[in-house]
């Protein structure tokens, strides 16, 4: 008997709410998920679940087997990394979640060369900028930049971006150059759904903080659109200026308020357990840290080149 998939089963069952979405988290049927729950039930003579037309809940004794086995996994899975850490040997499948931007601009391009160095590595990628559930899920690696919020894992800070307010040259000149923070009021916000910027953001300038008021005009929740929103002069946003550096050299995008600090942007990488020095979980945050690490000192030798020559 497989006790540990039995309770992954019915870890997937409460947290999918049904059988049919159990078997899809599984990768089973649902009649095979059934059986597993009812042989589950058998075992530890309690009924684990209540089952009706509109999907499955927990009972009592459901959600106590729920809570525990969660733990009880997520000790298991640290066994198999420290495991994994023995033989140094980077292998295996190894589930990873990142944001559309981040994840295309900077992520992908470090796993592909990854995937080179260490090819029994099999990498799982799939880009996604709403928060994922890596206990639940089953993804070894979450990378997110932002506030966390309240989510399951073990959360670690990776980076801090230093973001920049921009927008297309030609949408400056029709509507006008802001030379203060309140000038911002006549221009239009693009904003990406994860911003909640309040109404407002913090900008510093010589140790001061200005209040930056937000008229928002576009909300998308893909990196893409937002891109050509501003492209096509719909107004401005915001984004880590490593991701947009190039396209402002070559005057695609222009920068608002260049005197001014905007907000950093925290980057956090989540995983379900806490990570083991040598493991592959371990090795991929690495690779991530000292790709943003570079690309951040490549973007502070610009900028005092830069003030050099100016």
């Amino acid at each position: 008997m497989d006790r540990l998939g039995l309770l992954e089963t019915l870890i997937s069952a409460l947290s999918a709410g049904s059988l049919s979405g159990a078997g899809l988290r599984r990768g089973i049927s649902q009649s095979a998920v059934s059986q597993q729950l009812r042989q589950l039930e058998t075992h530890l003579g309690q009924q684990l679940l209540h089952r009706s037309s509109q999907g499955v809940t927990g009972t009592r004794a459901g959600i106590l087997v729920q809570e525990h086995a969660q733990k009880l996994l997520e000790r298991y899975e640290l066994m198999l990394a420290e495991l994994e850490a023995l033989d140094q040997d980077v292998s295996g499948k190894i589930r990873i979640s990142a944001g559309n931007f981040l994840g295309r601009v900077v992520f992908g391009p470090v796993l592909l060369e990854l995937g080179k160095v260490h090819p029994d590595l099999d990498i799982i990628l799939r880009l996604d900028d709403r928060m994922v559930d890596v206990v639940r899920e089953g993804y070894d690696l979450a990378i997110r930049a932002g506030k966390l919020g309240d989510t399951a894992g073990f959360g670690r800070k990776i980076a801090s971006l230093e973001t920049v307010f921009f927008a297309s040259p030609t949408y400056l000149e029709a509507h006008g150059r802001p030379e203060s923070p309140e000038d911002l009021m006549h221009l239009k916000f693009i904003q990406h759904r994860e911003e909640k910027s309040g109404g407002q953001f913090i900008l510093h300038k010589s140790g001061v903080a200005h209040e930056v008021p937000v008229r928002i005009g576009f909300t998308a929740d893909d990196p893409e659109i937002i891109l050509n929103a501003v492209r096509t002069g719909m107004g401005y946003t915001r984004a880590a200026r490593l991701l947009i550096q190039k396209e402002l050299e070559v005057g695609i995008y222009e920068e608002i308020l260049p005197r001014f600090i905007a907000p950093r942007k925290d980057v956090f990488a989540l995983s379900p357990t806490k990570t083991v020095p040598g493991s592959k979980v371990d090795l991929v945050i690495n690779a991530f840290v000292d790709k943003l690490a570079t690309l951040s000192a490549g973007l502070e030798e610009i900028e005092a080149n830069a003030k050099m020559t100016a």
